[in-house]
């Protein structure tokens, strides 16, 4: 339950958000309750436009309030995040979008929610999102695969707008390998979730830095970093076509007796090759990708690299 000693943190990866950053910080600042200890912890994901001269400004006038850390090269809004929740100090942890698509009164309807709640994490979801079409049903896709790979409940909606406890913040940032997924991290950590519905509003200006590389880059990560199904289904489409191979050469030994002079089916034969070598090249890259995630993670590749901080 909250308390006046109890700190806000709230988390923003930023990337080309030079048009945003600095209005949604003030903001922040300016509505924010000052009943809220509040830290705002900034993180520059390797922007192409002026983002860091903007987070740099808003540390230098808000040095009691706003950490920024500046990464090294673009690592991903999940990295970013985890850079974040590093450096977090807070008794609970807001995770926003730079793009004012959460407006700020949701921000303070989802504080006080958590803080006077005993939920680890409190999900928001929308009546209605503002996202583009292929974005909205991105979000579907990944909800649905994360029902049947992460087995979460299936009511729940992974909103990258969320809040943590201190609890919650620690269990996740010990996991230190690259390929972070922020949702599976707390899924396997605590079932102890609760949700609250907030608006959703349109970007403010300019366009999702989410290209539909970096969503399957996402799922990549959720199949291969927090699951094993991709792996047992692979077994048992193998079983299967191994079976079906099995009944079409009984099936063919009958034929051949049955109807001696039946010329062999070459558009069968080459149907069931390509579908058999198909089959076997999807297992390999699967296996392959699960090898290769486990080489890189065992050369220390990082999760994140921090350039410059100004705590």
């Amino acid at each position: 339950m909250m308390n006046p000693e109890n700190k806000i943190s709230i988390v923003i990866p930023v990337f080309n958000a030079a048009y945003s950053i600095g209005k949604l910080v003030k903001q922040l600042i300016s509505d924010i309750p000052e009943k809220y200890k509040l830290e705002i912890i900034l993180i520059n994901d390797y922007s192409s436009d002026s983002s860091h001269s903007e987070c740099l400004k808003l540390y230098n006038e808000n040095k009691d309030i706003v950490k920024y850390l500046s990464l090294a090269r673009n690592f991903g809004e999940h990295n970013a995040v985890m850079a974040g929740l590093n450096k977090a100090t807070g008794d609970y942890t807001v995770i926003m979008d730079d793009d004012f698509q959460n407006p700020i009164e949701e921000v303070i309807k989802l504080i006080d929610f958590a803080s006077n709640s005993d939920f680890d994490v409190v999900y928001t979801y929308y009546d209605e999102k503002k996202h583009k079409l292929w974005r909205n049903f991105g979000s579907m896709l990944n909800n649905y695969m994360a029902t049947i790979l992460l087995k979460k409940p299936k009511k729940l909606y992974l909103s990258s707008f969320k809040c943590l406890n201190k609890f919650l913040v620690g269990e996740i940032i010990k996991y230190d390998l690259p390929y972070p997924y922020i949702d599976g991290l707390i899924l396997r950590a605590t079932a102890n979730i609760g949700t609250i519905q907030v608006n959703h509003e349109k970007r403010l200006k300019g366009k999702s830095g989410y290209t539909l590389i970096k969503l399957l880059k996402l799922w990549s990560n959720m199949f291969t970093s927090f699951s094993v199904i991709p792996l047992r289904i692979s077994i048992f489409v193998g079983l299967f076509f191994a079976i079906t191979g099995f009944l079409f050469g009984i099936y063919s030994i009958i034929e051949h007796f049955m109807v001696p002079g039946l010329p062999a089916g070459f558009s069968l034969t080459i149907t069931a090759i390509f579908t058999f070598a198909g089959i076997q090249l999807i297992s390999l890259g699967m296996i392959g990708e699960y090898i290769g995630r486990i080489f890189i993670s065992q050369n220390k590749h990082p999760q994140f690299t921090i350039k410059k901080e100004y705590l």
